[in-house]
């Protein structure tokens, strides 16, 4: 909206041409974000506290430490990450830029399926939420419609190709198997953030540290100067992703004002699975899934677990870890809850430099 604003009044106020300039924009689209989450989250957080006042929010098998410090914190938090980023994004980027509005509508379709989600486990006796294959299902469904639109619309050297870091202008082709491969990225950045999210502000920062890191390299993706000199990939239109990575950060960074131990809010399913999904159809667009996956290697570490536990109790009826994901594990062994937190931020932070350094080394 600003954008074209400043289109249609710059022949009388020349100034307002530094809304052509994207680093503007991200900086402004960052600061919206922040301020509405603050504006709005005292309204949503006693909505929401009201609305699920004698109603358990979390799982009933943690470790009862974690039952007693938690019970009666709101849930569903996802919905002041959505309002603030859906808004500043729309606010602050170009509307005629289709990638804007693809991640957008997958952000949206993975929170209205997290919020259906946590409102089951509030409002049903199964307190599981939907059904894991039902979510899978539409989960693929909401990403299939994504990528057809986003099939469209890439240029056709970088259609069903997969770039791989450390090396210059080497694209694998996955042909027919590249929607499979990118199903795996949204789906599995979606429930990894999912899963990450279960201590007092444990998943946004690393959310946060990952959208900067994307921020930056789309800037420098839809840059022709930058991507020559990087030698990466250019994708034009590619760098108002930046804008819209910089509503997220902004976003995030509200919600952790009130997600901080002691948590007042948690996210929910209606924003780990959303700003997941954006995360990943980012890279997507961008063309840096790979690095995606180191960037946000904390997020396959904790997917792992869970995978692993699963796998190693069907094999031999024993528990791999004390409790999965891995964050609990630690719970369980007598580690203070900041003391998880905090080292998993100092990882979150080491994976996002070894993923930003594949940029230049190549």
């Amino acid at each position: 909206m600003f954008y074209y604003l400043s289109l249609y009044y710059i022949q009388e106020f020349s100034f307002l041409n530094i809304f052509k300039y994207l680093t503007f924009r991200s900086g402004g689209a960052l600061l919206t974000s922040l301020i509405i989450s603050f504006l709005f989250a005292p309204i949503i957080i006693n909505w929401l506290k009201k609305n699920q006042k004698n109603k358990k929010t979390v799982r009933e098998d943690l470790p009862n430490n974690h039952l007693v410090k938690k019970i009666g914190t709101p849930t569903m938090g996802g919905l002041l990450i959505l309002i603030s980023f859906i808004f500043s994004t729309l606010l602050w980027s170009d509307l005629q830029n289709h990638y804007i509005w693809i991640v957008l509508s997958i952000t949206f379709g993975f929170g209205a399926l997290g919020f259906a989600d946590d409102y089951t486990k509030l409002t049903s006796k199964n307190k599981k939420g939907l059904k894991a294959g039902t979510k899978l299902i539409f989960q693929f469904l909401i990403s299939s419609i994504t990528l057809f639109f986003l099939y469209n619309l890439i240029e056709h050297q970088f259609i069903n190709t997969l770039a791989v870091p450390f090396f210059k202008d080497y694209l694998i082709d996955l042909g027919v198997f590249f929607p499979i491969f990118a199903f795996f990225v949204i789906i599995g950045t979606s429930n990894g953030v999912n899963l990450t999210d279960g201590l007092d502000g444990l998943a946004i920062v690393p959310v946060i540290i990952t959208a900067t890191c994307l921020a930056l390299i789309a800037y420098l993706v839809g840059n022709k100067i930058f991507s020559d000199y990087l030698n990466i990939f250019f994708i034009a239109g590619a760098g108002e992703l930046s804008v819209l990575a910089s509503s997220l950060i902004g976003s995030c960074l509200g919600f952790l004002w009130f997600n901080a131990h002691p948590a007042k809010i948690f996210m929910g399913d209606t924003g780990s699975l959303s700003i997941g999904a954006a995360i990943g159809s980012i890279s997507i667009i961008i063309k840096h899934e790979i690095v995606l996956f180191l960037i946000g290697f904390l997020f396959v570490i904790e997917t792992l677990s869970v995978i692993l536990q699963v796998a190693y109790f069907k094999a031999f009826k024993k528990r791999l870890f004390l409790m999965s994901p891995l964050h609990h594990h630690f719970e369980k062994k007598g580690w203070h809850e900041n003391t998880i937190v905090i080292r998993f931020w100092i990882l979150a932070v080491i994976f996002a430099l070894i993923g930003l350094a594949t940029l230049k080394l190549r």
